[in-house]
């Protein structure tokens, strides 16, 4: 009950903050809305004073706010400032498509997720593993931004090809290529964290039973999945949610009248009745996300996690190779050093849109500019920043999935929120500047964190191991220190390093829509927003930023599969030796039987 009423306040603060919005940037909605609806029309105060008599503003933004709510309770959202139609059935027109849209991308990213996981299964059912995990391939997508993947399968599969439709929202034909767009970066993502976990259910007791009786492979790895989802599921449930409301960019390039672009427009415009009721839908959509996350983990585990019978997932991890995180990190110093001696803003238009070259190895841009010096220098702001936000939030992740009855409801209610209108709700705070879209990425990004800690702590908890420790007289702070952390923090910091990448293409989202970095700013974003729509004419002036993203995304999982959690102390004194010989026998005689 504590955790309902806590979730209505947070959806009741925001959707309150939304409606102050242009009181609090200090704007004139009347001018933003004359602005919206006619650019042409001189903003003359007759003109303005009949607007906002026309929206009722001389009542103040309380009054309009109370208005609003009460409404809602007769199932009436209002009337568009700018169309003066009814709220309510555009926007569930606008969520109808992005569900839809959103459904579709889930496929994607499943059959993504399947072909990450496909080694490791196959290997694990086999009795074969041998601690390596996917690749580079995964990584690489999972760092390619999805506006620049729409932006490509727009102009070569959608133009030139003319296999699928480019542009509009008219039938099943044109969810493909959006779909594609958004699914194949969460499929990666999503499939890294299973393959995280997957080694440790193939570990598991049952698993080795299952194989010495001589139960097929199939059904083994099948089983191990199932073992593994519940840890997964929270964060699913997110993508679920950003999927529908976060894919401004990719349904602004292919022209989908979603919620996200709905609620874009509606920002820029400052049109509140249509803002506050899609960001009202995407909270209700969020918390029907997470109860059904909740049921489903509870139907996957089953009375387990309630009686404290579950093994741990999470073992010591064997060392990562060296060798190809230092060829990786050695390209991208490479590639930085010898761009910081040239001058990133050096004009000459002569040599416009040049191919690369001696001189200019990674070709110029419309402006005639070096790609290889603005990729270097964006490099300096962009994994900094990426890297400044990364930690925040992997300390703030941490400690909020410490406390999942106060973060679960904030989890979701955040990452409700599209990018675009957090980074507007920011300005609006702290005003506009180089800091704004760092506190706007770093105000969201602990979500996926904060949920992995709460979901992995849950079933920790149960494992039997620490069941054995707890009633052995071990206190909850022992438990937390020499438990619960070191087997809950080593795959959360992997999977903070492979976020790594997704933060710099937040920033990167943000400078495409024009509320990140400014001309003439080498910031990797703004550089993809600038060149690519050239990328027909000049490839490479957006394949150099891109496969720089594509290299950390891959130098991040290399050093993420290095994250190992230490094996656990033996002979101490005090209640954990004896929970931990307990456990650690059986362990002993499983490597035993695999390897015999």
């Amino acid at each position: 009950m504590s955790a309902l009423v806590w979730r209505a306040v947070l959806a009741a603060a925001l959707v309150c903050g939304i409606g102050l919005l242009p009181w609090l940037t200090r704007t004139d909605p009347a001018l933003t809305v004359l602005k919206a609806r006619s650019a042409d029309r001189d903003p003359s105060p007759a003109v303005v004073a009949d607007i906002r008599s026309q929206l009722g503003l001389e009542n103040g933004p309380f009054t309009l706010l109370g208005q609003w709510l009460g409404g809602l309770w007769r199932g009436d959202a209002g009337r568009s400032w700018l169309s003066g139609d009814e709220v309510a059935p555009a926007v569930l027109h606008a969520l109808g498509v992005s569900l839809l849209l959103m459904a579709v991308a889930l496929a994607v990213a499943a059959g993504t997720a399947a072909l990450v996981c496909a080694r490791t299964l196959w290997l694990g059912a086999h009795r074969r593993l041998d601690g390596r995990r996917a690749g580079g391939g995964s990584a690489v997508l999972a760092a390619l931004p999805e506006f620049l993947t729409a932006s490509v399968l727009a102009t070569v599969v959608g133009v030139q090809w003319g296999w699928l439709p480019a542009l509009g929202w008219y039938g099943p034909q044109w969810t493909v290529l959006p779909a594609l767009a958004l699914g194949l970066p969460a499929g990666a993502v999503i499939g890294r964290l299973l393959d995280d976990l997957l080694p440790g259910a193939f570990a598991e007791p049952w698993a080795l039973a299952a194989a010495a009786r001589g139960l097929p492979g199939r059904r083994i790895a099948r089983q191990a999945v199932r073992r593994c989802l519940p840890g997964l599921l929270p964060n699913l449930g997110l993508f679920v949610v950003g999927l529908t409301g976060g894919a401004v960019a990719v349904e602004q390039i292919f022209d989908i009248p979603g919620l996200g672009r709905t609620t874009l427009q509606a920002a820029l415009a400052q049109d509140l009745p249509v803002l506050q009721a899609g960001t009202l839908a995407l909270v209700l959509l969020a918390a029907v996300t997470a109860a059904l996350a909740a049921l489903a983990t509870r139907w996957l585990v089953g009375p387990a996690l309630r009686d404290g019978a579950l093994p741990s997932l999470h073992r010591p991890t064997p060392p990562a190779r060296r060798i190809l995180p230092l060829v990786q990190g050695g390209l991208l110093i490479a590639v930085v050093a010898l761009g910081l001696p040239r001058d990133p803003l050096a004009l000459d238009t002569g040599e416009r849109l040049r191919s690369p070259s001696r001189s200019h190895p990674f070709g110029t841009d419309a402006l005639g500019r070096d790609v290889l010096a603005r990729v270097a220098h964006g490099a300096l702001d962009t994994l900094l920043l990426a890297l400044a936000i990364g930690a925040a939030t992997l300390l703030t992740g941490v400690l909020l999935g410490l406390l999942p009855r106060l973060s679960g409801p904030l989890v979701d209610t955040v990452n409700a929120v599209p990018p675009v209108l957090l980074a507007l709700l920011v300005t609006a705070v702290v005003g506009s500047g180089p800091a704004t879209p760092a506190l706007a990425v770093g105000a969201v990004a602990w979500a996926p964190l904060a949920a992995h800690t709460s979901a992995l702590l849950r079933q920790e908890r149960a494992a039997l191991h620490v069941t054995a420790t707890r009633g052995l007289g071990a206190d909850r702070w022992y438990l937390l220190r020499c438990d619960l952390l070191p087997a809950v923090l080593p795959p959360v910091v992997r999977h903070a390093l492979l976020r790594l990448p997704g933060i710099a293409l937040a920033l990167a989202s943000l400078a495409f829509l024009g509320l990140g970095a400014q001309p003439p700013s080498p910031e990797w974003g703004l550089l993809l927003a600038e060149n690519q729509p050239y990328a027909e004419r000049a490839p490479w002036a957006v394949l150099a930023p891109a496969a720089v993203l594509a290299l950390l995304g891959a130098l991040a999982v290399s050093v993420a599969g290095g994250v190992a959690g230490g094996r656990r102390r033996r002979g101490r004194a005090g209640p954990r030796t004896a929970a931990a010989a307990a456990t650690e026998a059986p362990a002993a005689s499983r490597e035993l039987v695999g390897t015999g």
